[in-house]
């Protein structure tokens, strides 16, 4: 069975850091565009991040995240990472991984992040 499990969510104050994980089971993450999406209540899911097969960031990340996320890959461990610095309340959501192969895409079941005083 293919799966992506994402883990490190949880509940911070802000101006704290986050780092989430996407682990891979039964697929070779490191043959897949991988992206980190997130989606607040009542907000549609977001685009936040993404690193190709090669460990290059693919896009201009969203001004909201922008020089306070960043994504990374270890293929050794099979696992794309989201490191998340000074959390802003607004960052509060679920956390998605989906990986993409042309017509080919999984998703992981999510993980809460919670950034409140």
């Amino acid at each position: 069975q293919m799966l992506l499990v994402e883990s490190g969510g949880g509940l911070v104050q802000p101006g704290g850091s986050l780092r989430l994980s996407c682990v891979g089971t039964g697929l070779a993450i490191e043959n897949f565009l991988i992206k980190w999406h997130r989606q607040a209540p009542g907000k549609e899911r977001e685009l936040v991040a993404g690193i190709t097969t090669f460990g290059i960031p693919t896009l201009n990340p969203p001004e909201s995240t922008k020089d306070r996320f960043t994504i990374s890959r270890d293929n050794a461990k099979n696992t794309v990472y989201l490191q998340m610095n000074d959390l802003k309340p607004e960052d509060t959501g679920v956390y998605y991984c989906n990986a993409a192969r042309g017509l080919t895409n999984y998703w992981g079941q999510g993980t809460q992040v919670t950034v409140s005083s």
